[in-house]
């Protein structure tokens, strides 16, 4: 059995998605990228977007009964191997303790010109 999940307090899917699935004891959220889900603006710079893709994150997370505090896997797609640093300041100030796995393949092309792009799996407690 597998359960869709939505939420406003996230951008609304721009496709054929939904915003996270829950399935098996596990949700896994769609890439989320740094989109106002208020104004639908794209905030300037990596540090921006990246801290609004982590909020928009959490959020699905929180929609789904989950959390950052249950994330066991994320992988960042972003454009520019130049921007890691800065990127990886903010990602590190939201992850939980451990931090889960991640993979993050670098110079990645992404729609509406956003530079972040964050998916992740997450244990579910309802």
């Amino acid at each position: 059995m597998r359960q869709a999940v939505s939420t406003t307090k996230a951008p609304a899917a721009l496709g054929p998605y939904s915003q996270a699935i829950v399935a098996g004891g596990l949700v896994f959220v769609s890439g989320t990228a740094g989109i106002d889900p208020d104004t639908g603006e794209i905030p300037a710079g990596i540090e921006a977007q990246t801290e609004q893709a982590l909020r928009n994150l959490a959020a699905v997370l929180e929609a789904a009964g989950s959390g950052m505090s249950h994330l066991v896997k994320t992988t960042i797609f972003y454009a520019d191997v130049a921007d890691f640093a800065a990127l990886n300041e903010v990602y590190a100030r939201h992850m939980p303790d451990p931090p889960p796995a991640r993979s993050a393949p670098a110079n990645v092309t992404l729609p509406r010109g956003l530079l972040v792009s964050i998916e992740a799996i997450a244990v579910h407690t309802p």
